[in-house]
């Protein structure tokens, strides 16, 4: 038995190896806000002639974890983009497909709502910001008198919310449920921000037996409105139509401060200062997952990787791009990931 098991893994080496010859570039795919920082990294690794540029796509984090972790061969993803950390229930997708992972996190990112400087500055708290985006809210809150329940959001202008902010239709465009990006801020402001501090949504929550969880749910009734994987295309928008806003990732806020302003939320500006000591409450960080099996045999994997920690300091041209280097002691701990491949496992995620 032993003997027919140790056979049967030398052939699917040999044949991962005999496959490596139909691909000679690495393949990585996910989330819109690390795509501009991966892409940056990939075609600096294509100067070098030993290496083709990596293939990067786009396609949201949940994209990126669920194709790396698909399988081991060339026809599957090397790498995986995500802009939220991997959860358990996807690591053990990975684990029924014989995948093996490192979580690498390269840098921090603000998530931004923005608008056309020909519009209006939302200035906001977190609080309103979820309250008007959240799917359902207590019904105390709409309607004056005692109902114990959560209700459909009714709100429809911005002043509704709260009688200092525009007096215009909410209309924000966002990225889908693929998306990293939507789900650290699902969580960040929905859950956390309004559902989790509003005194009325928390007494509710608990007569229902329901936690804050359930406050991450977007409106799809018009108010927000899912706009694609490309954030470039939200961007398109607000320069189009000054009376709306969109959520994307800092750096694109970053690449268009000509035409675009960030909204002001809970007192703070996303700006690279601000973000960087940790004084925008809307941030998160931002990582690829690498897969081991393709390690030696996609060719440039590790170049690739060592290729980031030349370009992610302080003065490095990814932070001239808008992301936001982590402190010296944390590149060091995640160069040194990149060598020594700490096997990613559940209790690591918890």
């Amino acid at each position: 038995m032993r003997k027919s098991v140790i056979i049967s893994g030398v052939l699917a080496s040999m044949m991962l190896a005999s496959t490596a010859q139909a691909r000679d570039y690495i393949s990585i795919s996910g989330s819109s806000t690390v795509l501009p920082f991966a892409t940056i990294v990939a075609e600096r690794l294509g100067r070098n002639p030993d290496f083709k540029t990596p293939v990067v796509e786009s396609g949201g984090s949940s994209v990126g974890k669920k194709s790396v972790c698909d399988g081991v061969g060339t026809e599957f993803t090397d790498i995986g983009n995500a802009s939220s950390r991997m959860k358990e229930k996807e690591l053990a997708y990975c684990g029924t497909n014989g995948v093996k992972l490192t979580e690498i996190k390269v840098g921090y990112d603000g998530i931004v709502v923005a608008g056309s400087k020909a519009g209006q500055l939302l200035t906001i708290s977190k609080a309103d910001l979820g309250k008007a985006l959240t799917a359902m809210v207590p019904a105390k809150e709409v309607r004056n008198f005692n109902l114990d329940e959560m209700v459909p959001n009714p709100f429809t202008k911005w002043s509704e919310i709260n009688p200092d902010l525009p007096d215009i239709a909410i209309r924000v465009y966002g990225p889908p449920t693929t998306s990293g990006t939507r789900a650290s801020y699902a969580e960040m402001v929905n859950e956390k921000g309004y559902c989790g501090k509003d005194e009325e949504a928390k007494r509710v929550l608990k007569i229902m037996g329901e936690s804050a969880k359930i406050c991450r749910a977007m409106r799809t009734d018009g108010a927000y409105v899912e706009a694609g994987e490309q954030d470039n295309l939200i961007v398109q928008k607000l320069q189009e139509d000054p009376t709306s806003y969109g959520v994307f990732g800092f750096s694109y806020l970053d690449q268009n401060a000509d035409t675009l302003q960030g909204a002001v939320i809970s007192g703070t500006a996303p700006t690279f200062e601000n973000i960087a000591t940790d004084n925008y409450s809307v941030s998160r960080a931002l990582y690829f997952y690498v897969k081991h099996q393709h390690m030696g045999v996609i060719p440039g994997v590790a170049d690739y990787m060592n290729e980031w920690t030349k370009h992610w300091g302080e003065d490095g041209i990814l932070a001239e791009s808008g992301m936001i280097p982590m402190p010296a002691a944390e590149r060091a701990s995640y160069a040194a990931a990149m060598k020594d491949l700490p096997l990613l496992t559940a209790d690591m995620l918890k």
